[in-house]
């Protein structure tokens, strides 16, 4: 009996100790507030890190007059995420007066993506912003973080200039930061490779957006995508977010601009031309390649490749393991076949 007694006891403490931290946590991400119903009020706790800011331009042949365009960037670990990011800085950096905000999914601040950053002599801002822990599960919504990490840094450091979110597996026509960057309060384009039309875009007529063409209208008063408007930074008001609604993030952080549909300037020839692109690289699953990277290195003939199979592990796309994985070879005079777990 005296044994039953101490075990509901504690059985008693522990749930009771459970509810306590579910309380303190729900607290936290904004899940007990009274206005949890409304996605754009939920204060989901994160801890963002600024990485490094270089508001110096190095690339003194490019004209520097103009607005700025700030390009937010959200960013997460993966296979491609190097190659995507080199590719789009090869963008960035044929335009003038242009800073790039970069917003990283990792608790700490990436070297790789720092080096790119750095490399492209752009003024820049390199922000750390994880994903909370609520959203952990799942891969939705996606970048609502980074871009809000990135709106962060923007209200206590810009007052003008033209907003962008360009992901960073977009492809962009240079004619388009020439047109946003005449943005007075919202302008929008089409962005191509976007849903079941094939594009998404405003409809015009007689010089005013009076409608939408995309193909998941899903209740939104903009249903438009990510890529397909720019924003005068004095539009961000102090309440200027973006919900954590998969589906719903532009149509939320428009909304919470308090952006009517008369505020909105029609670009790209009155939205009949296409100069940004919703692409997707094709994923990679990452492999693991079973190799001893010090053998290797020791025999001397090989030391260059397994300083390649180094660089490959830094980056991300390939793992080496000396214990298992898949078994990879060299191959010579189309016959001769030299696994590298022989090392």
């Amino acid at each position: 009996m005296k044994h039953f007694k101490l075990f509901k006891n504690i059985f008693a403490m522990v749930v009771f100790l459970t509810v306590l931290w579910l309380l303190f946590t729900w607290g936290n991400v904004g899940i007990l507030s009274l206005h949890a119903n409304d996605p754009l009020s939920i204060p989901v706790a994160v801890r963002n890190k600024l990485c490094s800011v270089k508001l110096s331009d190095g690339r003194s042949h490019l004209s520097q007059s103009g607005r700025m365009i700030y390009y937010v960037t959200p960013t997460y670990p993966r296979p491609e995420q190097v190659p995507e990011l080199t590719r789009l800085a090869h963008t960035l950096m044929h335009v003038p007066r242009l800073h790039w905000i970069v917003a990283d999914d990792q608790p700490i601040c990436s070297e790789l993506v720092g080096n790119i950053l750095k490399r492209t002599r752009l003024p820049f801002t390199h922000i750390s912003s994880p994903k909370p822990f609520i959203y952990k599960s799942s891969n939705f919504p996606r970048g609502v973080a980074n871009r809000r990490a990135a709106l962060d840094w923007l209200h206590e450091n810009v007052s003008e200039g033209v907003l962008y979110f360009g992901d960073d597996d977009n492809t962009v026509d240079l004619r388009l930061f020439d047109e946003i960057r005449n943005t007075e309060k919202v302008s929008m384009f089409p962005v191509g490779l976007i849903g079941d039309y094939g594009v998404s875009s405003p409809v015009v007529k007689d010089g005013k957006v009076v409608g939408f063409y995309d193909s998941w209208p899903g209740a939104r008063s903009f249903p438009v995508d990510m890529a397909g408007f720019a924003v005068n930074v004095a539009m961000l008001r102090e309440g200027a977010t973006m919900p954590f609604v998969a589906g719903h993030e532009e149509d939320g952080f428009l909304r919470s601009l308090a952006v009517e549909l008369a505020d909105i300037q029609p670009l790209a020839k009155n939205c009949t031309k296409i100069l940004v692109w919703h692409t997707k690289t094709v994923k990679h699953k990452k492999p693991t390649v079973k190799v001893d990277l010090d053998k290797l290195k020791n025999t001397g003939r090989y030391h260059n490749l397994a300083s390649l199979l180094r660089e490959t592990s830094y980056m991300g796309m390939a793992e080496t393991s000396a214990d298992s994985g898949i078994k990879s070879f060299i191959t010579s005079n189309r016959k001769t076949f030299q696994a590298l777990t022989d090392f």
